[in-house]
């Protein structure tokens, strides 16, 4: 469940129990082991979680064993633990790479909940040799590091995660090579903050050094595309590297979270919007045909109209292309718990649908500009003589999709 950073550990998990003889199955009440792989990011995402253990609990049978695994159980077991009934197992995602011992635990001295979760201040660094990627269709997810070292006052993540851990340069390159091999045709670069990668390492502008080594390695792989990147850390050596490349594509995903800089101290986040301005018109000025993506939380505490209304204005002025919205999920534990939830669900609706009507215009006139022009579509399924794909311009899974 939750992010494609979740999926690549799901994969991982499931190399581990394949090398050692276990087989994947489809329906859960055919299968000896069931392991569910939570996301604890919101609240909406913690309910989904305990809504899909509650219902594999519920039907579980004789021998079955039920695992809960994952960012929920890292943070929040004692809220599983009550609302789950019938869960024999519970492993943390900052030890996923324990996966089959625990399992062999598990079935060999079955007993009361075992819990797996020691206290480690970060993500674990011995992988077991597997590909930490995940591939879906034509398309890889790439993980290059894990865990946050920012300290956003609405986010758990580092809560969740720890701080960050990014892998081993020459490991990510013999994964992507493995990955060219198995056909792939676009690289999906991902972490809670690519553009942090290397910081723990001691590498000065990380991402861009990792892309210098790893473009010459991959040159059957047309595509590679550079996800979650973070205000004010997108470099002049970045914006060169992908204008220069006929591999990175032309696209650029940076939440933002809000555009009014009094906000954007509260949540604790880089308030200098005029860097966010000047950098995306440089880059477009680079790249004319740049797609970009971004995210924003509405009805975070204290949000006023006009904060509020010069988010509005700012999308306007800057267009983006792809844009997701978010309402204010309060988490206990991070720094904006001080502040409570003070704006009411029906607010927070309201602003959401305002903004992303306002984002719906500007989205359609974005893709009509493309009217008339050709270009490359990597398909990923078809049927009835029409193809479903995406181009450039379009990340896997949380954009739009062209029909052939």
């Amino acid at each position: 469940l939750g992010c494609a950073k979740n999926t690549v550990d799901s994969d991982s998990m499931s190399i581990l129990l394949e090398q050692d003889g276990f087989l994947a199955l489809d329906k859960p009440g055919q299968a000896e082991v069931l392991i569910v792989n939570t996301c604890g990011f919101i609240q909406s995402a913690r309910e989904e979680s305990l809504a899909v253990l509650q219902e594999l609990a519920s039907k579980k049978k004789t021998g079955q064993v039920l695992i809960a695994a994952g960012c929920l159980t890292e943070r929040h077991r004692e809220l599983i633990s009550a609302m789950v009934t019938g869960i024999d197992g519970f492993i943390g995602t900052r030890r996923w790479m324990d996966i089959l011992e625990y399992v062999r635990s598990l079935r060999e001295k079955p007993k009361s909940a075992v819990y797996h979760i020691p206290k480690s201040t970060t993500v674990g660094k011995d992988e077991k040799g597997v590909v930490r990627a995940s591939m879906q269709g034509a398309s890889a997810y790439l993980k290059i590091a894990d865990g946050c070292r920012r300290k956003c006052a609405f986010c758990s993540i580092p809560l969740i995660k720890g701080t960050t851990v990014s892998r081993p340069m020459e490991l990510i390159l013999e994964d992507a090579e493995v990955l060219q091999q198995a056909g792939i045709k676009e690289l999906v670069l991902i972490a809670q903050d690519t553009t942090d990668y290397g910081f723990d390492l001691g590498i000065k502008d990380g991402l861009v050094t990792l892309l210098e080594a790893l473009l010459p390695r991959i040159p059957q792989i047309p595509w590679v595309r550079l996800l979650y990147s973070y205000p004010g850390y997108v470099s002049e050596r970045l914006i060169e590297l992908m204008s220069a490349s006929s591999q990175i594509l032309h696209y650029l995903d940076i939440p933002l979270q809000h555009a009014h800089p009094d906000m954007l101290k509260r949540m604790q986040r880089p308030a200098n919007v005029d860097w966010v301005r000047k950098t995306i018109s440089k880059m477009r000025q680079k790249m004319p045909d740049l797609a970009i993506r971004t995210t924003f939380i509405v009805g975070y505490p204290g949000e006023s109209e006009k904060e509020f209304n010069a988010l509005l204005n700012f999308v306007r002025e800057i267009e983006f292309d792809h844009l997701g919205v978010f309402p204010f999920s309060f988490e206990p534990g991070t720094a904006s718990e001080i502040l409570g939830d003070p704006i009411s669900e029906d607010e927070k609706s309201a602003r959401l649908n305002e903004l992303m009507k306002v984002q719906e215009g500007i989205s359609l006139a974005r893709n009509q500009r493309w009217i008339g022009k050709t270009l490359d579509v990597l398909i990923e399924g078809q049927g009835d003589g029409i193809s479903i794909g995406r181009s450039f311009r379009d990340a896997p899974e949380v954009d739009g999709l062209i029909i052939v």
